[in-house]
This record gives structure tokens, C-alpha cells and sequence, in this order.
């Protein structure tokens, strides 16, 4: 048995909202997985700066000292010094690395967003279409019925 033709364009509306509804549900969920990764990005910044910071603190505490001591520990102190250097530089690198990979996951985040608002434009074009299909339909006059009769 054919389908009307109106059934169909309703039915093929409906399929379209539910498609847009589903793809609207993947990409909120797409959204928060991208900001949860922002924030792990931006967590690991802070503690590397924070590293950073203890590194250079602990640095500035070895500074040669102005009292006499003796040369045992002014070579301790130039090797603690020389570690404590290398640390630094290790800590910037992953500072560096750790500012990269906020910035890629920001990036991300944005594009997430991006395509979340794309998908709610189309859902409320859609709706507005919808609304204008349903308001013209109310428009159109009621068909009439014609009254045909038979021989007199």
C-alpha cells in the first residue's frame, strides 16, 4: 500500500530531527571530553610551573655562601647547583611542552564548540521551518467539497 505523500514528508522531517537530536547528543558529548582534556592540560601546566618554581627557589637557596667553608661542600654545593640547573632546564621543557599541549586542546575545545553551535542552528532552522510548513498549512483553505448530482 503507497504512502501518502504528506506521511512521508512528515515522516522524513521526523527522521531528520531525530538524526540532528543524535548528532547533536555525540557532539555535547565531544565537547566535554575536549574540555575535560583542556583541564588536564591546564592542570599539568600549573604543577609544572609550580615544579618550575620550587626548582628555582631551591636554586636561588645553594647560592655560594660569603662565609668561609670548606672545599668539600663548595663542590657539593657547585654539583647541587649543576643538578638543580639541569632540572630547571628539564622543567622548562615540559613547561614548553605542557603550554603546546594547551594550546592544541583550547584549539580543540574551540572547534568542539564549533561544531555544537552548527548543529543547533540546524536543529533551530529545522524547528523554523517546521513552524512555517505548520503555519502554512493553516493558511490554506479547507478543500471543498463539491456536490455532484446526478441526472434530474
Amino acid at each position: 500500500m503507497p504512502r501518502s505523500p504528506s506521511w512521508s514528508a512528515c515522516s522524513a522531517m521526523a527522521d531528520r530531527g531525530k538524526t540532528l537530536n543524535r548528532l547533536l547528543r555525540v557532539r555535547e558529548l565531544q565537547l566535554n571530553m575536549v574540555r575535560a582534556d583542556e583541564a588536564r592540560a591546564q592542570t599539568k601546566l600549573d604543577s609544572e610551573r609550580t615544579l618550575r618554581e620550587r626548582i628555582a627557589a631551591l636554586a636561588d637557596n645553594v647560592a655560594p655562601a660569603r662565609a668561609p667553608s670548606g672545599a668539600l661542600s663548595l663542590a657539593a654545593a657547585a654539583h647541587f647547583r649543576d643538578r638543580l640547573h639541569r632540572s630547571a632546564e628539564a622543567a622548562d621543557m615540559r613547561l614548553k611542552i605542557a603550554l603546546e599541549t594547551l594550546e592544541r586542546a583550547a584549539e580543540a575545545t574551540r572547534e568542539a564548540k564549533r561544531d555544537h553551535s552548527a548543529i543547533e542552528k540546524l536543529i533551530e532552522r529545522e524547528a523554523a521551518e517546521q513552524a512555517v510548513k505548520v503555519i502554512r498549512a493553516l493558511e490554506e483553505p479547507p478543500p471543498v467539497r463539491k456536490f455532484r448530482h446526478g441526472p434530474c
